[in-house]
């Protein structure tokens, strides 16, 4: 039973505060023994006062210091009694919440313009179309909002007016070709998703559809008088492709640019569409004597058949009248006068009515005449 007391007394020993930094708690030397039944008195300072007492020992005054300087420099360091870390955090929460009020903003109001469409996707699949104004979405990415401008009007350019681009016509003959096509979007749902690339596709459609048109047609009525009905058919087949494929896309026309023959016998095609439309301006004015001729021979056949049912009622009377109105046809521009009198030769001042002209008279009334003018 004697190993206890001697254990408790080692303990007593390792936890026990006997000694100050100026040496033992008393008076006595370190090599004193304290007495068994003596109280331990409390250590004195340097100045003969009982010293504070520690609670934990100096070794734990330390660590609390070290502890709080570890702390001050995870959160930002600083002084100011523990301000400077609170602040720093109330400065981060005010910019999160910042940051997520104009995030909302912005991905929840759409302006939508008048010439314009708003595609609605929610998790990429197509929801909605947004018209114009103001449109109002779940925040990104729950739904976003792709911008269609459907009044815009584009232009697809197929041949170049410096290169060839030959095609056969009907009559198997090859034409040198440039054209364009406009269009713009209908459906902007369809014209995102259906069609991956829709300019490709429209080029490649009229192509097709215009090789189509020329098949039926012959050369002249490629790059003369056909032009306008070739441009409708094929602008008609081209919206009937497309819709077809679902592409959201009118096609608003087409537009011949250039319809030549090939550059080796460009020259000689020219030369006989030259003289084809010569002769064709001969033609013309022909029919349009013709046409002259007979409106003329027309009006005379109805004024002499009016003429025919006044004869009818009054032959004599309109004989006569005839005779003079032919006759007054026939003497208007004759330069001489005839004077029927019997017996009388009267005086005339020819002169003064009619240009001098020579005056044929009678050579019996020569005398007479003579006689008239010496009165």
């Amino acid at each position: 039973m004697s190993i206890f007391p001697g254990w408790a007394a080692r303990g007593r020993g390792l936890f026990a505060d006997n000694k100050g930094p100026w040496g033992p708690s008393s008076g006595g030397t370190p090599s004193e023994p304290q007495g068994s039944g003596a109280e331990s008195p409390r250590p004195s300072s340097p100045w003969g006062n009982p010293g504070p007492s520690t609670g934990s020992g100096p070794g734990s005054v330390t660590s609390l210091d070290d502890f709080l300087a570890r702390g001050r420099a995870r959160f930002g360091g600083g002084g100011g009694g523990g301000r400077g870390p609170a602040l720093n955090r109330s400065l981060i929460l005010w910019g999160i919440a910042a940051f997520l009020l104009l995030w909302l903003l912005l991905s929840t109001f759409h302006r939508i313009a008048p010439e314009e469409r708003g595609v609605v996707t929610q998790f990429g699949r197509y929801s909605r179309t947004l018209g114009p104004g103001i449109g109002i979405t779940l925040p990104s990415p729950l739904e976003r909002v792709q911008k269609v401008d459907v009044e815009n009007i584009r232009n697809v350019d197929l041949g170049s007016t410096a290169e060839e681009t030959v095609m056969l016509t009907g009559d198997q003959n090859i034409i040198d070709i440039a054209y364009s096509v406009r269009w713009n979007v209908r459906d902007p749902e369809l014209f995102l998703f259906e069609l991956q690339n829709t300019e490709q596709t429209i080029q490649q459609v009229a192509e097709s559809t215009m090789r189509a048109a020329l098949s039926g047609v012959t050369l002249n009525q490629a790059i003369g008088e056909g032009r306008g009905d070739i441009e409708n058919r094929v602008q008609e087949n081209m919206q009937r492709v497309l819709d077809a494929y679902r592409s959201g896309v009118r096609i608003q026309g087409v537009a011949i640019k250039q319809a030549d023959p090939p550059a080796a016998v460009n020259d000689a095609f020219k030369a006989v569409s030259a003289a084809q439309q010569a002769a064709q301006s001969d033609i013309n004015q022909a029919r349009a004597y013709a046409l002259q001729l007979a409106q003329l021979s027309q009006g005379e056949a109805t004024a002499f058949d009016k003429v025919y049912e006044q004869y009818r009622l009054a032959p004599e009377v309109t004989r006569r009248r005839m005779y003079y109105e032919t006759m007054e046809r026939v003497l208007q521009n004759v330069d001489k006068t005839i004077v029927e009198a019997p017996g009388v030769t009267p005086y005339l001042p020819l002169n003064q009515t009619r240009p001098p002209t020579a005056v044929l008279q009678d050579p019996t009334a020569s005398g007479t005449t003579a006689q008239g003018a010496g009165r």
